[in-house]
């Protein structure tokens, strides 16, 4: 298993360098003017020169704030709606229509409406987090409930459990990897959408804040990358620390096995 790690790790090492030397090519070679398109070593430069800028951290950490705010309210939301929706089929019918027309709507449309409701502030961002990262938590927690162990549910039933016990003690704990899996889809989600909103409202503080204002500087381009890449180095960590998270917590998932096996 540690060998087959070193292996993805090592492949995923090789395609950042060969998109590294392609970006810096193109833009050394004169292919694309280097005011829209600069070396990526001067992008990667200027993105470690951020770091240790306060102002521009304290903007990565109000996006973080509200990323987290956002992506625990999703959770605290969808988890108890999809037991709900999962464990009673009679609610999941009556309510089937409303989600399939809910969640197609992209949160950016909703932008301006949500804007007029709770002013141009942190709520909502927030609120707009919220929204996007609530489907995928919801899907994979009903989907979770379906793929539960009927044996093992048919078995507490033979012993008098009730209806509560049962989605406790076996749906809710083979639900579990599901909802693990959704979060961290919606991590992603959520992360996008906090910067998202920030560039597309231009109101508040924070990283989408700092790309949206670095298109206005003179050797903005560099500027905008550089922002791009803290997003997806954050991205990058968030997804890491998730996926490491997962394999302690469900080590009994098929998948978990197979690759202990290997």
């Amino acid at each position: 298993m540690n060998g087959r790690r070193r292996r993805d790790a090592g492949l995923g090492l090789l395609g950042v360098l060969v998109a590294f030397g392609a970006c810096e090519a193109v833009s050394r070679a004169g292919l694309v003017r280097r005011s829209y398109l600069p070396p990526a070593s001067a992008v990667v430069a200027r993105a470690v020169e951020l770091g240790g800028d306060s102002a521009f951290l304290d903007a990565v950490g109000a996006t973080l704030r509200a990323w987290a705010l956002g992506l625990a309210l999703a959770c605290a939301i969808a988890v108890p709606v999809g037991l709900l929706l999962g464990s009673v089929p009679v609610v999941d019918a009556a309510v089937r229509a409303i989600v399939e027309f809910l969640r197609p709507m992209p949160s950016v449309a909703l932008i301006p409406l949500v804007s007029l409701l709770l002013g141009s502030g942190t709520e909502t961002e927030v609120a707009l987090i919220t929204y996007a990262a609530v489907w995928p938590i919801l899907f994979n927690t009903v989907y979770g409930i379906a793929e539960s162990e009927p044996l093992a549910k048919d078995t507490l039933r033979a012993f008098g459990f009730g209806r509560a016990a049962v989605l406790l003690r076996v749906e809710l704990v083979g639900a579990a990897p599901f909802i693990a899996a959704g979060i961290r889809i919606s991590a992603a989600v959520a992360l996008i959408l906090a910067v998202a909103t920030e560039l597309l409202s231009g109101f508040g503080e924070g990283l989408g804040i700092f790309i949206a204002q670095a298109q206005l500087a003179t050797d903005g381009a560099r500027d905008v990358l550089a922002g791009v890449v803290w997003a997806g180095v954050l991205g990058l960590v968030i997804n890491g620390v998730l996926v490491r998270c997962e394999r302690r917590l469900f080590p009994w998932t098929p998948e978990r096995r197979a690759a202990v096996r290997s």
